[in-house]
């Protein structure tokens, strides 16, 4: 299957993920403001994905990041490595006091009517001083690499970020690599990196490189400025929103050949409706949809993504490939943390409909 991509066959990596490494402190069910303890997952948007296809799928991956050398570092670093995913590291010296670090993120799970809240410290974040320049690209592309990805939270961090994205992204097209990104477009970072005009400005350039786009209606309007309709009134499980962003979409960016997302409904906390859709080459295909008792809702779009990738660099057929992305997704929420815990087997399974009470 080529979905009008071409993938290499071969490479030492199979995905090189670009993007920031993040501690999520997560007290649970409990506020931050009542939290006596939390447990500590490293993620990041860009990293979930290459972590996922590694540790779930077994493919082999990688991460070009930051690194920061004292004892956050050290843990950021042993999950890493946990997670099977091959380091890039520009590394940076602690001073002891300031930084540079390694952001945390804040993010109670919240529970029934209320909702979790998410809150950052990215103060002197030494991701954010990535720059062109930092990675030998030649020499990371030169044994091969099937698929780079990269996504929005990692562009929104500073102004020399985007510009890496975009350096690595066209040396990642040079080696014959299929490019994709993650819109994740989040209004907390962009408003204090330059607002909504900056970000179009900014995601319209890294655009122009990618073959394969990560993002919902709200993603395609806020992060690439595209005009669209007022979708609050209806079912967020409805696709046709999507669907008619699309066409504006690829007139925009003709170089690109899917575009894909989930579709949630939010009814508490704890009770979702989970969907996915994808655009692919001209054709548009749904996936089923099902009911979802959320434990962690944090890297599910992460996990559509890695589940949906997984499909395409492996020659799935499109129906399979959204259907495998869709059951990776679904199966994250049910796990504490960021990035996965199932086996492919389940995935497999709950892709054929095994175990979620499916609506068709």
């Amino acid at each position: 299957m080529s979905f009008g991509l071409t993938i290499r066959s071969d490479g030492t990596l199979d995905l090189l993920s670009l993007g920031a490494l993040v501690h999520r402190l997560d007290p649970g069910i409990i506020p931050f403001r009542k939290a006596s303890e939390c447990q500590i997952h490293v993620s990041g948007g860009e990293f979930n994905v290459a972590a996922n296809l590694a540790d779930c799928f077994g493919l082999e991956t990688g991460i070009a990041t930051a690194m920061v050398n004292y004892p956050i570092g050290d843990l950021v670093a042993e999950r890493v490595k946990a997670m099977g995913v091959k380091p890039f590291y520009k590394r940076f010296e602690h001073d002891g006091v300031s930084g540079p670090n390694i952001a945390a993120v804040y993010s109670d799970r919240g529970h029934g009517v209320r909702a979790p809240v998410v809150f950052y410290n990215r103060s002197n974040e030494a991701a954010a001083q990535l720059k062109p320049g930092d990675f030998d690209w030649s020499s990371i592309f030169a044994s091969g690499v099937r698929w780079f990805h990269s996504g929005g939270i990692f562009a929104a961090l500073s102004q020399t970020t985007a510009e890496l994205i975009i350096e690595a992204m066209q040396a990642a097209k040079a080696a014959g690599a299929v490019v994709s990104f993650d819109l994740n477009f989040r209004e907390k970072l962009w408003k204090v990196s330059g607002g909504q005009d900056r970000a179009a400005a900014i995601i319209g350039r890294i655009v122009k490189n990618v073959d394969v786009l990560v993002g919902n209606e709200e993603d395609l309007q806020k992060g690439l400025g595209i005009p669209g309709p007022e979708v609050a009134g209806k079912s967020k499980l409805d696709p046709s929103t999507f669907f008619d962003l699309i066409d504006r979409v690829v007139e925009q960016h003709p170089q690109i050949r899917i575009v894909a997302t989930t579709l949630r409904e939010v009814y508490g906390t704890n009770r979702h409706s989970w969907g996915a859709v994808a655009w692919i080459n001209g054709q548009t295909h749904v996936a089923p949809t099902c009911e979802l008792h959320v434990y962690d809702r944090v890297g599910g779009g992460d996990g559509f993504a890695s589940g949906f990738f997984y499909g395409l660099l492996t020659g799935e057929s499109p129906e399979d490939a959204i259907k495998l992305g869709w059951a990776h997704g679904a199966l994250l929420t049910t796990f504490p943390g960021d990035t996965t815990m199932a086996t492919l087997a389940e995935v497999r399974a709950l892709a054929k409909g095994g175990s979620a009470r499916i609506r068709r």
